[in-house]
């Protein structure tokens, strides 16, 4: 498949690239995706969850009534959770919600998801971008040009570049990310894919 490649005043220019087939033209793995997915969402979760138990509730220890002849049902200390006050029975507890999930799963996920978005026609070519400051109104001119600005995007940059993620934060439904961060959530979560410069060889190196 053979792409145009555009500038930043949304202009065509006289550059193409082709996609790579063993990483834009696979056969799609729909199980490896949904096992990747899976993980990444797992991952975002902090697992900081905690409710007071029996022991973690402040209260005497002492037998708060006679055992027998009450005419109702025995009971320990204030902090039995029957009680109001009292302890939560079997609460949730601080853990991680780690998923392991293969390495050439991961890649035969993201593999997958780039052969999905091929399909569709959602991925773009963008020959540079510069920004020397952080400006959002800067990224939106960009956005607008390619007329994707009413769209989910992905932009994907061959390295760091500080200025243009601050600019673009603060839109929603605009993510960018590096080309060794690229996700198979983020590229099946955008309506178009955005590849900046080389990052798409970045790729391709990458998943083969």
């Amino acid at each position: 498949m053979e792409l145009t490649v555009y500038n930043t005043e949304g202009n065509k220019t006289s550059k193409k690239i082709t996609l790579d087939s063993d990483v834009f033209g696979i056969v799609p793995n729909d199980h490896a995706i949904y096992l990747d997915v899976k993980r990444y969402l797992a991952a975002q979760r902090q697992g900081t969850h905690k409710a007071k138990e029996r022991s973690d509730v402040k209260g005497s220890t002492r037998k708060i009534k006679r055992q027998k002849g009450t005419g109702t049902a025995r009971a320990g200390d204030i902090k039995n959770p029957l009680f109001r006050g009292g302890g939560r029975v079997f609460g949730p507890r601080p853990h991680k919600y780690v998923l392991k999930v293969n390495v050439k799963v991961k890649r035969l996920a993201r593999k997958s998801a780039l052969t999905y978005k091929a399909q569709e026609d959602g991925i773009m070519f963008l020959d540079a971008l510069e920004m020397k400051e952080a400006k959002t109104t800067s990224y939106l001119k960009v956005l607008k040009n390619l007329k994707v600005e009413d769209k989910k995007t992905l932009l994907v940059l061959p390295s760091i570049n500080e200025s243009i993620y601050k600019s673009s934060r603060n839109l929603k439904g605009h993510i960018v990310r590096v080309a060794g961060d690229l996700n198979t959530y983020d590229i099946l979560n955008c309506k178009n894919l955005i590849f900046v410069g080389g990052a798409h060889e970045i790729v391709q190196d990458m998943l083969k």
